[in-house]
Protein backbone atom coordinates (compact mmCIF):
# COMPACT_ATOMS: atom_id res chain seq x y z
CA UNK A 1 0.00 0.00 0.00
CA UNK A 2 1.47 3.86 -1.13
CA UNK A 3 -1.75 5.19 0.53
CA UNK A 4 -3.14 6.59 -2.65
CA UNK A 5 -6.68 7.08 -2.73
CA UNK A 6 -8.72 4.68 -4.53
CA UNK A 7 -11.83 6.51 -5.32
CA UNK A 8 -14.78 5.62 -7.75
CA UNK A 9 -15.97 8.07 -9.73
CA UNK A 10 -19.89 8.71 -8.49
CA UNK A 11 -22.06 11.17 -9.96
CA UNK A 12 -25.21 12.52 -8.38
CA UNK A 13 -28.31 14.36 -10.85
CA UNK A 14 -27.80 17.48 -11.70
CA UNK A 15 -31.65 17.63 -10.48
CA UNK A 16 -30.84 16.65 -6.80
CA UNK A 17 -27.98 18.80 -6.26
CA UNK A 18 -29.91 21.37 -7.36
CA UNK A 19 -32.46 20.15 -4.94
CA UNK A 20 -30.63 20.05 -2.05
CA UNK A 21 -28.42 22.92 -2.64
CA UNK A 22 -31.29 25.15 -2.45
CA UNK A 23 -32.24 23.38 0.93
CA UNK A 24 -29.27 24.19 2.38
CA UNK A 25 -29.03 27.71 1.13
CA UNK A 26 -32.11 27.99 3.57
CA UNK A 27 -30.32 26.65 6.57
CA UNK A 28 -30.64 22.62 6.16
CA UNK A 29 -27.37 21.24 7.96
CA UNK A 30 -28.91 17.57 6.49
CA UNK A 31 -29.13 18.52 2.83
CA UNK A 32 -25.32 19.93 2.88
CA UNK A 33 -23.97 16.75 4.71
CA UNK A 34 -25.50 14.69 1.95
CA UNK A 35 -23.71 16.87 -0.37
CA UNK A 36 -20.44 16.47 1.49
CA UNK A 37 -20.93 12.68 1.46
CA UNK A 38 -21.12 13.01 -2.30
CA UNK A 39 -18.17 14.84 -2.99
CA UNK A 40 -15.66 14.40 -0.43
CA UNK A 41 -13.66 11.26 -1.54
CA UNK A 42 -12.95 13.18 -4.64
CA UNK A 43 -12.25 16.08 -3.63
CA UNK A 44 -9.89 14.67 -1.06
CA UNK A 45 -8.56 12.35 -3.54
CA UNK A 46 -7.76 15.72 -5.49
CA UNK A 47 -6.39 17.40 -2.63
CA UNK A 48 -4.43 14.62 -1.39
CA UNK A 49 -2.19 14.30 -5.27
CA UNK A 50 -1.67 18.09 -4.77
CA UNK A 51 -0.26 18.01 -1.45
CA UNK A 52 1.16 14.47 -1.08
CA UNK A 53 0.21 14.15 2.55
CA UNK A 54 -2.75 11.97 3.80
CA UNK A 55 -3.42 14.58 7.57
CA UNK A 56 -2.79 17.68 5.53
CA UNK A 57 -4.71 16.73 2.84
CA UNK A 58 -7.95 15.82 5.43
CA UNK A 59 -7.09 19.40 7.17
CA UNK A 60 -7.48 20.62 3.55
CA UNK A 61 -10.46 19.04 2.58
CA UNK A 62 -12.27 19.99 5.70
CA UNK A 63 -11.22 23.36 5.27
CA UNK A 64 -12.85 23.67 1.51
CA UNK A 65 -16.38 22.25 2.56
CA UNK A 66 -16.24 24.46 5.78
CA UNK A 67 -15.27 27.34 3.30
CA UNK A 68 -17.97 26.12 0.47
CA UNK A 69 -20.84 26.22 3.55
CA UNK A 70 -19.95 29.86 4.79
CA UNK A 71 -20.36 31.10 0.90
CA UNK A 72 -22.94 28.87 0.05
CA UNK A 73 -25.31 32.07 -1.21
CA UNK A 74 -22.41 33.20 -3.11
CA UNK A 75 -22.40 29.98 -5.38
CA UNK A 76 -23.68 30.26 -8.90
CA UNK A 77 -25.49 27.52 -10.74
CA UNK A 78 -23.73 28.59 -13.84
CA UNK A 79 -21.34 26.07 -12.76
CA UNK A 80 -21.43 23.02 -11.38
CA UNK A 81 -21.05 22.39 -7.78
CA UNK A 82 -18.41 20.13 -8.01
CA UNK A 83 -16.49 22.76 -10.43
CA UNK A 84 -16.90 25.34 -7.50
CA UNK A 85 -15.82 23.10 -4.93
CA UNK A 86 -12.77 22.23 -6.47
CA UNK A 87 -12.22 26.09 -7.16
CA UNK A 88 -11.98 26.10 -3.06
CA UNK A 89 -9.80 23.43 -2.84
CA UNK A 90 -7.07 23.99 -5.52
CA UNK A 91 -6.98 27.72 -3.88
CA UNK A 92 -6.54 26.34 0.00
CA UNK A 93 -3.76 23.62 -2.01
CA UNK A 94 -1.66 26.66 -3.15
CA UNK A 95 -1.63 29.02 -0.40
CA UNK A 96 -0.67 25.55 1.58
CA UNK A 97 2.33 24.38 -0.80
CA UNK A 98 3.10 28.25 -0.59
CA UNK A 99 3.44 28.17 3.11
CA UNK A 100 5.43 24.94 3.04
CA UNK A 101 7.98 26.23 -0.15
CA UNK A 102 8.63 22.96 -1.44
CA UNK A 103 7.01 19.99 -2.03
CA UNK A 104 6.61 16.74 -4.46
CA UNK A 105 3.87 15.37 -6.21
CA UNK A 106 2.48 12.22 -7.30
CA UNK A 107 -0.03 10.93 -9.40
CA UNK A 108 -1.84 8.15 -9.97
CA UNK A 109 -1.99 7.29 -13.41
CA UNK A 110 -4.18 4.81 -13.17
CA UNK A 111 -7.10 6.91 -11.62
CA UNK A 112 -6.62 9.81 -14.04
CA UNK A 113 -9.82 7.78 -15.51
CA UNK A 114 -11.16 6.28 -18.91
CA UNK A 115 -9.70 6.56 -22.45
CA UNK A 116 -11.25 5.81 -25.34
CA UNK A 117 -10.49 2.43 -26.48
CA UNK A 118 -9.05 -0.79 -24.83
CA UNK A 119 -5.71 -0.50 -22.53
CA UNK A 120 -2.71 -1.17 -24.20
CA UNK A 121 -1.06 -4.12 -23.45
CA UNK A 122 1.78 -2.39 -21.53
CA UNK A 123 -1.04 -1.31 -18.94
CA UNK A 124 -1.47 -4.88 -17.29
CA UNK A 125 -1.05 -5.75 -13.93
CA UNK A 126 2.38 -7.01 -15.10
CA UNK A 127 5.70 -6.40 -13.46
CA UNK A 128 6.37 -4.29 -16.27
CA UNK A 129 3.07 -2.09 -16.13
CA UNK A 130 4.21 -1.41 -12.59
CA UNK A 131 7.44 -0.47 -13.62
CA UNK A 132 5.74 2.14 -16.11
CA UNK A 133 3.21 3.44 -13.81
CA UNK A 134 6.51 3.77 -11.88
CA UNK A 135 7.84 6.21 -14.47
CA UNK A 136 5.09 7.80 -15.32
CA UNK A 137 4.25 8.98 -11.69
CA UNK A 138 7.66 10.17 -11.31
CA UNK A 139 7.30 11.66 -14.45
CA UNK A 140 4.32 13.52 -13.51
CA UNK A 141 5.64 14.45 -10.20
CA UNK A 142 7.96 17.31 -12.41
CA UNK A 143 5.42 18.91 -13.86
CA UNK A 144 3.81 22.78 -12.35
CA UNK A 145 1.47 22.42 -10.22
CA UNK A 146 -1.32 24.16 -12.21
CA UNK A 147 0.05 21.50 -14.80
CA UNK A 148 -1.20 18.84 -12.66
CA UNK A 149 -4.26 20.16 -11.63
CA UNK A 150 -5.04 20.65 -14.68
CA UNK A 151 -4.20 17.35 -16.09
CA UNK A 152 -6.26 15.54 -13.01
CA UNK A 153 -9.59 17.93 -13.91
CA UNK A 154 -9.54 16.91 -17.50
CA UNK A 155 -8.59 13.09 -17.63
CA UNK A 156 -10.41 12.42 -14.37
CA UNK A 157 -12.71 14.47 -13.32
CA UNK A 158 -13.63 14.86 -17.16
CA UNK A 159 -14.22 18.61 -16.54
CA UNK A 160 -13.26 21.02 -19.96
CA UNK A 161 -11.15 23.13 -20.18
CA UNK A 162 -13.35 26.21 -19.16
CA UNK A 163 -14.11 24.46 -15.80
CA UNK A 164 -10.56 24.16 -15.12
CA UNK A 165 -9.91 27.58 -16.41
CA UNK A 166 -12.49 28.84 -13.75
CA UNK A 167 -10.81 26.69 -10.72
CA UNK A 168 -7.26 28.00 -11.91
CA UNK A 169 -8.58 31.18 -12.72
CA UNK A 170 -6.73 31.22 -15.73
CA UNK A 171 -8.56 31.57 -19.68
CA UNK A 172 -9.10 28.53 -21.30
CA UNK A 173 -6.13 29.21 -24.17
CA UNK A 174 -3.80 28.85 -21.00
CA UNK A 175 -5.24 25.73 -19.57
CA UNK A 176 -5.03 24.02 -22.98
CA UNK A 177 -1.75 25.53 -23.21
CA UNK A 178 -0.97 23.37 -19.89
CA UNK A 179 -2.57 20.36 -20.99
CA UNK A 180 -0.21 20.36 -24.44
CA UNK A 181 2.86 21.50 -22.21
CA UNK A 182 2.38 18.59 -19.64
CA UNK A 183 1.51 16.16 -22.63
CA UNK A 184 4.80 17.40 -24.49
CA UNK A 185 7.35 16.97 -21.44
CA UNK A 186 5.68 13.51 -20.11
CA UNK A 187 6.66 12.45 -23.69
CA UNK A 188 9.84 14.12 -23.75
CA UNK A 189 10.65 12.85 -19.89
CA UNK A 190 9.47 8.90 -20.74
CA UNK A 191 10.69 9.04 -24.25
CA UNK A 192 14.33 7.58 -23.50
CA UNK A 193 13.26 5.27 -20.83
CA UNK A 194 10.14 3.60 -22.58
CA UNK A 195 11.72 3.74 -25.87
CA UNK A 196 9.64 2.29 -28.20
CA UNK A 197 6.69 2.02 -25.32
CA UNK A 198 5.33 5.34 -24.74
CA UNK A 199 3.67 6.08 -27.96
CA UNK A 200 1.07 3.54 -26.96
CA UNK A 201 -0.06 5.06 -23.81
CA UNK A 202 -3.55 6.83 -24.62
CA UNK A 203 -2.97 9.81 -22.65
CA UNK A 204 0.50 10.77 -23.99
CA UNK A 205 -0.76 10.19 -27.48
CA UNK A 206 -3.26 13.02 -26.90
CA UNK A 207 -6.49 10.79 -26.83
CA UNK A 208 -9.40 13.30 -25.82
CA UNK A 209 -6.84 16.17 -26.95
CA UNK A 210 -7.55 19.52 -25.18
Amino acid sequence: MDGRPNVPKIVMARSEETRLIARAKRGSPDAFRVLVDAYKDRLFAFVWRMVRDHHEAEDITQSAFVKAYEALESYSEQWAFSTWLFTIAYRLCVNHLRKRRAFSGEVDFTRLGPVEGDAPEELANTEEARRLRTLIWSAVGELTLPQKASVLMFYREGKSCEEIGRVLEMPTVTIKSHLHRARSKLRELLQAKLMDGWQSIPFLSDARSA
